[in-house]
């Protein structure tokens, strides 16, 4: 584990303990996400909205959050992915109402869960998924937050790295299986290694690949895999104006 993501898991268990004592709104009902792709269907692209990151440093904040919401709506995304993480991506729960608000797209929280209140918060700001990552879960805790998140009306985005995680991930309940092809421990991005993953995914496992797609072939590539989704992340952080790029990344996604 890096010492980043070490740092970031003792911030959470501050911020998990600040959460417990915050009243929380009560929220809208989260809405069913179904990301599988029948036969014939595009990829399904998961844009993110993420001001900055330890490896990539400062993005872009030229649009706020909820016009950058708006703006992949209508270049066509399918779902967002929002940071929730202050300190680390200057991130905020407040930041899925703020998108609620300007884009009918599902909305994905992405935060490093360890515990239940994480859930209630992502809940009451308005997610409709949560994501649940296998590296920093304890074995033992993975099944109750995967239960927790269907208690709690939000689908459960569970993220691995290679079949050993993806065995816990199935063995926990999961049924959208997200694979990172860039390694939490490393950072070094594993392209055979991700593709290995998704390939041993059951038929019925929503399988989506994360990480290092940037360029219309390389979702195209990924369209012609076994992938239902891919999230772009990075790539259109960078821009200030991303619907030019989103719009040509939606139309590779079609081509697989």
């Amino acid at each position: 584990m890096t010492a980043v993501l070490r740092e970031i898991l003792a911030q959470k268990a501050e911020e998990i303990a600040a959460l417990r004592q915050r009243a929380l709104p009560p929220g809208p009902e989260p809405r069913a996400v179904d990301l599988r792709r029948r036969p014939g269907d595009p990829l399904k692209l998961i844009a993110e909205i993420k001001r900055r990151s330890p490896s990539a440093g400062a993005l872009s904040t030229k649009l706020g959050v909820a016009e950058r919401a708006a703006a992949y709506e209508r270049a066509g995304a399918d779902v967002l992915s929002i940071l929730t993480d202050a300190r680390f991506f200057d991130g905020s729960f407040e930041h899925l109402k703020e998108a609620r608000e300007h884009s009918s797209l599902p909305l994905l929280c992405k935060e490093f869960v360890l515990d239940e209140v994480q859930l209630d918060a992502a809940r009451a700001f308005g997610a409709d998924l949560v994501l649940l990552i296998v590296r920093i879960v304890p074995p033992e805790r993975l099944a109750p937050l995967v239960r927790g998140a269907r208690e709690r009306g939000l689908t459960p985005f569970v993220e691995v790295v290679d079949e050993h995680e993806a065995r816990l991930a199935l063995d926990a309940g999961a049924l959208l299986v997200g694979v990172n092809a860039r390694d939490l421990d490393t950072l070094a991005m594993d392209p055979a290694r991700a593709a290995r993953t998704l390939a041993v995914l059951p038929d019925g496992v929503a399988r989506v690949h994360l990480s290092g797609l940037a360029t219309p072939d390389a979702v195209a590539a990924v369209a012609r895999g076994p992938s239902d989704a891919a999230l772009i992340g990075e790539a259109l952080m960078r821009q200030d104006d991303p619907e030019p790029l989103l719009r040509t990344l939606v139309q590779a996604a079609g081509t697989g």
